[in-house]
């Protein structure tokens, strides 16, 4: 079915968000075929661009990031739908002259979709104003609201974002949009959970000793020091992005692949994650900041002398924690959780640790090397599946050694998409099952919110790491035995 003519409408165009990110991936969605005939894009900015200026500028964001380059014919075809609107989102009037202009020429289709690429805190105002503009009154079209994280900056906060948004939009016109949930091998994790019978047996607490989920950076804040400083790693991507993965590797089976029925199914997992109490926090939460240190072989400076951090921040870089998921399938298995910035390596995966054989068969011979098996989830920038066996080494001796069958996510010939490319065409399809339901956001804030609460108290100390290393000692004290460890490499470690 082919889906009907649509407006993106993008508060924000001018910013970065829309240069790296959006407008790229809409032109590559223009390159596939898959952008409606006769869809607009209305960019809304406050600065005084008119449509050559936009068009010239966009030119400039996807030479940047356009597979194989620019295509003139394609560019040509792609900014005919291009428009620009100078917009003050403080301004009321602006709104009312930009209903006019969506509604009065006849040029835009009355499908339109918002995207807000803007910063948190103007949301609400924003999307009040549309609709006292009477844009979001769904009586000749659709209306479809996108907005990017953090959905509040802790529980209470969102909570009254939720409430207030929600005068004017119905849960289902919402699209909370989390990237990460766009990207290929995040949705692949499903496919390999729910396609394949032969893990379901052993994807258990019978089974499965504990699981790790990574996300570390190489770089440092850059010049978002005046929204890091204020959020830190907890929210930055714990709360949200390793939330959303853990859910993925624990939900059960959903009825159906239908958006419900599949969020339904998460939000089942994060109701499950046995609470912390704040007393506890320093068992379950491990938190450190960046000093100086090497990275790629050249020094960089440390979390407190980045521009714009005040001297005695004692913000988080560096975020781990243990949950458990209470339920007849994950009992007792311990999901560990970390993230970190200037790390020595940058790269997200999904660590799956199994349990040992009850029985060491091999205990009286030669063999030493028993490491357990894992599977590994690569996500970016290796995009893998793995998983590691112990098998004999030839020759006459019985020794072994380790070794990972590999399930190459992508072939050689096929080209990487953006995550973007899908959200944004999940949006004019309507399709949310990869965009965040509200009771989602609420429940993960409940979980971390304790934490936070903590932290916010305990402002006299931070655990430092050195920039380049895989983070602070102190997060060692997470795990429940000694043969638990960090898993920070894809390849197959050497013997114990």
């Amino acid at each position: 079915m082919l889906n009907e003519a649509c407006t993106y409408v993008i508060f924000g165009a001018t910013g970065n968000l829309s240069r790296v990110k959006l407008m790229p991936a809409l032109y590559h969605l223009e390159m596939e075929n898959r952008l409606p005939e006769g869809s607009k894009i209305l960019a809304v900015g406050r600065r005084d661009w008119g449509n050559d200026k936009l068009i010239a500028e966009v030119r400039e964001m996807i030479e940047a990031k356009a597979r194989g380059g620019i295509d003139e014919e394609l560019f040509k075809r792609f900014s005919a739908r291009l428009s620009y609107s100078k917009v003050n989102i403080d301004v009321a009037a602006d709104y009312l002259k930009l209903a006019q202009e969506l509604n009065d020429n006849g040029h835009y289709p009355s499908n339109m979709a918002f995207y807000l690429a803007i910063s948190p805190e103007y949301f609400a105002d924003v999307i009040e104003k549309l609709s006292n503009a009477q844009l979001l009154e769904e009586s000749s079209g659709w209306r479809r609201m996108i907005i990017e994280k953090p959905f509040g900056y802790d529980l209470e906060s969102s909570q009254a974002l939720q409430k207030r948004i929600s005068r004017y939009l119905k849960e289902e016109q919402i699209y909370r949009i989390d990237h990460y949930l766009g990207k290929g091998t995040v949705q692949n994790v499903l496919v390999f959970r729910f396609a394949n019978i032969m893990l379901e047996p052993i994807w258990n607490r019978h089974y499965i000793d504990h699981i790790q989920i990574t996300h570390s950076e190489e770089m440092g804040i850059g010049s978002r020091a005046d929204y890091y400083d204020n959020a830190g790693a907890m929210r930055d991507m714990l709360q949200s992005h390793l939330l959303q993965l853990l859910t993925l590797v624990a939900m059960e089976p959903p009825a159906s692949m239908d958006a419900e029925s599949l969020r339904d199914e998460k939000v089942k997992v994060l109701k499950s994650i046995r609470p912390i109490p704040k007393q506890a926090v320093n068992a379950y939460a491990s938190r450190a900041q960046y000093s100086e240190g090497i990275v790629n072989g050249e020094k960089v400076k440390g979390y407190l002398q980045e521009e714009n951090v005040p001297p005695d921040s004692v913000t988080e870089t560096y975020a781990a924690m243990k949950l458990y998921v209470d339920n007849w399938r994950w009992r007792d298995v311990p999901f560990y959780l970390r993230t970190g910035k200037r790390m020595a390596k940058g790269q997200s995966s999904i660590s799956i640790c199994f349990k040992q054989p009850p029985l060491q068969f091999f205990q009286d011979t030669q063999v030493q090397c028993m490491n357990p098996n894992w599977l590994l989830l690569g996500i970016q920038p290796e995009e893998c599946i793995r998983m590691e066996m112990t098998v004999k080494e030839p020759g006459l001796e019985m020794r072994t050694r380790t070794t990972s069958l590999d399930a190459s996510f992508r072939n050689k010939n096929e080209t990487h998409t953006d995550a973007y490319e899908d959200l944004l065409l999940d949006v004019i399809e309507g399709d949310r099952s990869l965009f965040l339901r509200f009771d989602e956001v609420e429940y993960a804030w409940r979980i971390v919110d304790p934490i936070l609460q903590k932290w916010a108290v305990e402002r006299d100390f931070i655990t430092t790491y050195p920039a380049g290393s895989w983070g602070p000692k102190e997060c060692q004290r997470l795990f429940e035995t000694d043969k638990q460890y960090w898993r920070s490499s894809l390849t197959a470690p050497k013997c114990n």
